[in-house]
């Protein structure tokens, strides 16, 4: 009863694993996503239990494919936050940013920082399977972008829960990088054969399954550079997709009216080096991912010839999503919009009927805290943000499930002191600028999002902490390509409610963060309590709706 997706996870020379890669560009292997059950849940006191669905008594085994900067705009799963190390941070905890406290990239925001490592690390979920489990757990790539710093225990420090550890110091590199096998530093240089980092991370994956011990489960987390930049191919795949670009969708070369101001102040229409540029980022996005291919097909194999396949859940998902010239930015991430928070999810495995796909509203929360929460006669852990949810009965064909119907998106910008040479009429605050003085990101493209799936709505309302408080809100039934800002049409009450339940998202932890949506029946609205609470209540008691 397994699913076989993306050329049986593997193989597809068209780039089968790209799954969508580049703002909802979608190859037909992809198109039926598959958002499934688990194996375990981890009880109220992390205990352990056998799954249902399995033979035998030993528990069943997951391997977690993740890459990096790969969106999909149909079907998938929503990331809390659209940038690499919160939503890795959130992955490994099942909480949302403003409780792991992993706001960006740097040690400053808590990436990988010595806080992160005394109060979260002990507790992510790959220690407690190895800890109360029993499970023998495998880490090979990207960890967190400032993994490897002196100023955090440089590549000696090796995070509890983790048997075997084959971390990238650093970010995302293909060739000349350092890995920390086991607290010890291994070196690569530029030698395809011995260095190319994907190719690097199968052979470990194939070591590990060769040599484990055969009397407990295990756990694998392959976290792959592709498709992050530089963007470089193996030797062998350069000349693949010679004749495709960036798609041309509906918010392509778009102007960003009634949007945030980083937003409007992309040039419209691009410059034709701007396309060209990242046209040319798209296709070598591609080619990287043809290597993950290869990485799953051998992993496939491998388990089918131990006779573990059938035993074994393999995922595949992103850390955040990516765009290549909607709304005028040429690439990066980094924003509100679909193409940046919405990532694949796709998984094979014992007891998961083939071509199934569910359009329930998952978050990346969910991994962290139940990987062990969809399986049958175990206890929810509850603890965490996304604890608490159990998909096997809506496999199962529960008409009757409850279920989220909103989740939370959150982002604090970056942004230089000094000016951007590229960009000096700007002045200080911006960051990530293009040559033609387009900027990715600022101090004050901080957002919070409230975005909400249910029967009778597909809506996202955001807010920005800005002097001004802009908001932005789309319907996405009638508007996909979230074209038009509705902040200042959309009926009032909607609005105070949504307001009101993101202020109430953004201070949750726990039970609180599942409580009932805007449209669901169970919701409760008290307009006196809008503005009592919630990160940015100073500056909303001032505002005028």
């Amino acid at each position: 009863g397994s699913v076989s997706f993306c050329a049986r996870l593997g193989s597809r020379r068209d780039g089968g694993c790209r799954a969508a890669l580049g703002s909802c560009a979608m190859s037909p292997a992809v198109q039926g996503l598959v958002l499934a059950a688990l194996l375990l849940v981890l009880s109220r006191d992390w205990g352990c239990a056998q799954a249902a669905g399995t033979s035998g008594t030993r528990k069943p085994s997951v391997v977690l494919i993740l890459t990096d900067d790969q969106d999909v705009c149909l079907g998938g799963m929503y990331v809390p936050s659209a940038l690499c190390c919160p939503s890795r941070a959130s992955i490994l905890t099942g909480k949302y940013p403003h409780n792991h406290h992993v706001v960006n990239n740097t040690l400053e925001g808590n990436c990988s920082s010595k806080s992160w490592q005394k109060i979260q690390e002990p507790y992510t979920f790959p220690a407690l399977l190895k800890s109360m489990c029993g499970y023998q757990t495998f880490f090979a790539g990207k960890y967190l972008n400032e993994y490897g710093a002196e100023d955090a225990g440089g590549i000696g420090h090796v995070p509890p829960g983790w048997s075997f550890w084959y971390a990238l110091e650093k970010n995302s590199k293909y060739y000349n990088y350092t890995l920390s096998v086991n607290g010890k530093a291994q070196r690569h240089g530029e030698n395809y054969s011995a260095d190319y980092l994907t190719d690097v991370l199968a052979n470990m994956s194939l070591d590990f399954l060769e040599y484990k011990s055969n009397f407990e489960p295990f756990f694998m987390m392959i976290s792959t550079p592709a498709p992050h930049s530089p963007w470089i191919p193996a030797p062998q795949y350069k000349k693949s997709f010679q004749n495709v670009s960036a798609p041309r969708n509906g918010n392509f070369n778009i102007h960003g009216k009634d949007k945030h101001w980083l937003i409007r102040q992309a040039k419209t229409p691009m410059t034709n080096s701007s396309i060209q540029f990242l046209d040319d980022a798209f296709r070598k996005r591609w080619q990287t991912l043809l290597s993950v291919d290869d990485l799953i097909e051998k992993l496939v194999k491998k388990l089918e010839l131990l006779g573990e396949l059938d035993t074994t859940y393999i995922f595949y998902t992103s850390d955040n999503g990516f765009h290549t010239g909607q709304f005028s930015l040429p690439i990066d991430k980094r924003q509100l919009y679909e193409f940046d928070i919405k990532v694949p999810l796709l998984v094979r495995g014992p007891g998961i009927k083939p071509n199934q796909t569910n359009k329930m509203l998952v978050a990346n929360i969910d991994l962290g805290s139940h990987y062990f929460g969809y399986l049958q006669d175990l206890i929810i852990n509850k603890d965490t943000d996304g604890g608490g949810w159990s998909l096997l009965p809506r496999l199962r064909g529960d008409k009757n499930l409850t279920w989220r119907s909103d989740v939370l998106i959150e982002y604090q910008g970056e942004g230089h002191n000094s000016s951007d040479p590229t960009c000096p009429a700007l002045g200080p605050g911006v960051t990530h600028c293009f040559p033609d003085c387009v900027c990715e990101d600022s101090y004050n493209n901080t957002y919070a999002c409230v975005r909400t799936l249910s029967t009778s709505w597909d809506l996202q309302y955001c807010e920005f902490d800005d002097r001004e408080v802009f908001v932005e809100v789309y319907n996405l039934t009638a508007d996909p390509h979230q074209l038009t800002n509705i902040a200042k049409t959309i009926d009032q009450e909607i609005l105070e409610k949504m307001n009101y339940r993101l202020m109430m998202l953004q201070s949750c932890s726990g039970a609180t963060c599942r409580t009932p949506g805007v449209f669901d029946p169970g919701y409760r609205f008290d307009p006196r309590l809008m503005f009592s609470h919630g990160i940015w209540a100073h500056r909303l008691s001032t505002r005028s709706l």
